[in-house]
């Protein structure tokens, strides 16, 4: 199929936070189909983006400086605004842990580029031996957001929603309110609803991360919370945007009268339960 988009310029974010010892090996391993090199120092403790300036000899790198820790969400932000700026036509978010192996970037393209999505993400669970080697704690967890994530997104065939390798059409990217996108872990989450209110098509790419030495800033048991009232949030806008804001069809009175049915079932179910155990 002829690409839809002639001499595309990729470029790829990367957002670095406590990755000094795996920055480096990283973009050795970027191909020459990408234009341009965004690493994003999150006002990291190791200096990941002194290291690129004084390690790097590539010309498509650029280091940009966040005067504050934003999050992942912050800092791919701005990488995504570096972009924009410049032109780019798609941007690649992968993580700078070397968990995400840049020689994917091609086939993450590609369905941009044929114009059969807007926006790409990874799915480690399309392969039982990835999934095998995933950590245990990582694979619950992420089993239970993607659910959640379908429920609030609206995207009920993607899985593994909190996959930080991701590629987007910059036309998106100018159409999203960035300022109001979650910063911190649940940005992955926040983007597919965000996607979602834009009619976005989203299609999942198989991948296989990678488990090394590297350490994870994710803490399940401190960020469930976050997560679950995100979640929340989003499904109720999803609802009410798509269904009663800019449209409103057959759908929205089928929604009105089944939860009104549903809570009417609920009490008088309820109701005749008491009674069953005050008489036996």
């Amino acid at each position: 199929m002829k690409p839809l988009i002639s001499d595309p310029r990729i470029a790829v974010v990367i957002p670095c936070y406590r990755v000094a010892s795996h920055i480096l090996d990283v973009i050795a391993a970027i191909g020459p189909e990408v234009a341009m090199i965004y690493v994003v120092d999150d006002h990291c403790p190791e200096g990941s983006g002194k290291l690129v300036l004084e390690s790097v000899t590539d010309s498509r790198v650029r280091v940009i400086f966040n005067e504050a820790n934003k999050g992942v969400g912050g800092a791919t932000m701005a990488g995504y605004r570096a972009a924009l700026n410049d032109g780019m036509d798609i941007a690649i978010k992968i993580d700078g842990d070397g968990q995400m192996p840049p020689a994917l970037i091609p086939r993450f393209v590609a369905p941009i580029l044929a114009g059969e999505a807007d926006y790409t993400k990874g799915n480690r669970f399309f392969d039982i031996e990835g999934v095998r080697a995933m950590p245990r704690l990582r694979l619950v967890g992420n089993a239970v957001l993607s659910f959640f994530a379908k429920l609030s997104s609206g995207y009920w065939q993607i899985f593994d929603p909190n996959n930080g390798y991701t590629a987007i059409h910059t036309r998106l990217i100018a159409a999203l309110p960035l300022e109001k996108i979650s910063e911190r872990f649940f940005f992955e989450s926040d983007m597919l609803f965000r996607l979602n209110t834009l009619g976005a098509v989203v299609q999942d790419i198989p991948m296989t991360a990678v488990y090394g030495d590297e350490i994870s800033n994710l803490r399940i048991a401190e960020i469930i919370g976050q997560f679950l009232r995100g979640h929340g949030r989003n499904f109720s806008k999803r609802i009410f945007y798509n269904y009663f804001l800019r449209n409103f069809s057959i759908a929205s009175i089928e929604l009105l009268l089944g939860l009104l049915l549903f809570g009417a079932g609920i009490g008088f179910g309820l109701e005749h339960w008491l009674a069953s155990l005050r008489t036996g």
